[in-house]
Formats: structure tokens, sequence, C-alpha cells
């Protein structure tokens, strides 16, 4: 059994694997002690024979990692460091790019039909492109959803806090009705903007891919005729350790 840990700002996503199969998925929030939540989420589950991690959060790895260890008796691997993606990466400056994202890439482009545009609406937006050679080329990133309503309520006097949600009305008739409407249907056009654009670039046969734990907001106030996959980073992380084993062999 393998346990993949996607270590994002927010939330650490965690799945367990059966060889290719996703057999569990489970979040922990990144302010809880992961150790502690753990143990509790694999109390009735097989034992570990592998962890691998993904992460965007630095500070993160080297605690998870020790209590991945004293739960399944070995070190995890980590992507980045003992293994890379396999994904031909067009970056300017490759080391850059987040692995997440090189993981969403590539898992991508095995399960799905290049080219590919990968949008990942969480802390952040990302907007992922692949070639039709199935090669990373770059992307795009914005503020998340979560992020601008936090920021509304930091950076201004008067406004008020407001939780992510389902807008009502595209027109707010009181204040927290209107940060909703803007921030909800404001993220769901620039994805529209942006994707309608990249298809100009890439082809209008362009496969749109999404994920990430807002996706579904994106999708519904976008109209965007895209494949939701929020198990994609998940399965991605699974996809390079069986890789790398492959190549070992």
């Amino acid at each position: 059994m393998l346990l993949a840990v996607d270590i994002g700002n927010t939330n650490i996503s965690c799945g367990i694997f059966k060889g290719p199969k996703l057999i569990r998925q489970f979040d922990i929030s990144t302010k809880e002690c992961f150790k502690t939540r753990l143990i509790k989420k694999l109390k009735y589950t097989p034992k570990i024979s592998v962890s691998v991690i993904c992460s965007v959060v630095p500070k993160q790895i080297k605690l998870i990692s020790g209590s991945l260890a004293s739960l399944t008796g070995r070190a995890p691997y980590i992507i980045g460091k003992d293994f890379s993606v396999p994904i031909k990466n067009l970056y300017r400056k490759p080391k850059q790019v987040g692995q997440d994202r090189l993981v969403n890439a590539y898992a991508a482009s095995i399960f799905y039909r290049a080219p590919l545009i990968v949008i990942d609406s969480g802390t952040a937006v990302t907007f992922d492109l692949i070639s039709r050679k199935k090669e990373y080329l770059g992307g795009l990133i914005t503020p998340g959803m979560g992020i601008s309503l936090k920021v509304l309520k930091e950076k201004t006097a008067l406004l008020p806090e407001v939780k992510l949600s389902r807008p009502r009305t595209l027109i707010g008739q009181d204040t927290k009705s209107s940060i909703l409407s803007g921030i909800v249907f404001g993220a769901a056009d620039l994805c529209s903007g942006i994707v309608k654009r990249i298809r100009q670039q890439l082809g209008k046969d362009t496969t749109v891919i999404g994920t990430g734990g807002n996706i579904c907001l994106i999708q519904e106030y976008s109209n965007l005729n895209m494949k939701i996959d929020k198990d994609l980073t998940l399965k991605g992380i699974n996809l390079v350790y069986e890789y790398a084993s492959k190549k070992r062999v």
C-alpha cells in the first residue's frame, strides 16, 4: 500500500493506493497536528509500505517526513529530491516550477488527450499547459478566491469578512453578497477568458482539466467545458513513484 501526501498551503491531502487504484482519500488541515490526525485516519487501514510526499510548503516537509517515518518504519520519498517528475519541462528556469504543478501536468498527460490545460483552484489558481507532444510549456498563476476575500478584509477599513460559498445572484444587494459575487464570478470569468486565450495558441481542441478544492465553483459559474479530477495530484504522485520504481529495476 502506498500513501501519497500532497502538502498544500491550506490542507494536506492524502491518498492510499493499492497499485494504480486510489482506495481512500482524506484531507488534514495544515493547522492540525498531522501525526495525530493521520494515526486516527489510518487506524483501520492495512499497513502502508511506502509513502511519497509532494510539497509546496518546504517548512512542513521535515516535520511530516518524521511523522511518516515513525508510522511506516521508513523515510518517505520526496518528489523533486529523491526523484523527478518524468515530463519534459520547458520553463525558462525549470527549478522554479512547483512540484505539484509538474505532477498535475504529468498525470493529465497520462490520463487525458493533449494538448491540455490543467486548472488547479486552491489557495492560488494555477493554469498549466501541456503541448501535443506532452511537454510542460509553463502557465499562469493568480490569487485564489479565498485569498482574495481575505485580502479585501485585511486591506480595507470597512469591508467585512466573507466566507467563500455559492453566490445566490450576480448582483449583490448588500456588501457581503456584492463581495462574494465579485470574487466568484470574477474568478470564473477570469478562467473562461484565460482558457479562450490559451486555446488560440494551443488549438480549439485543447482539453481542460479541473482540480483543487474550489474547482467546482469555477466550473459552475464559468460554464467551462472541463473534466473535473479532484484527485489528480494524488494520482500523479502515485504515477511518479511507479515510473521511478520501474527505472530502478
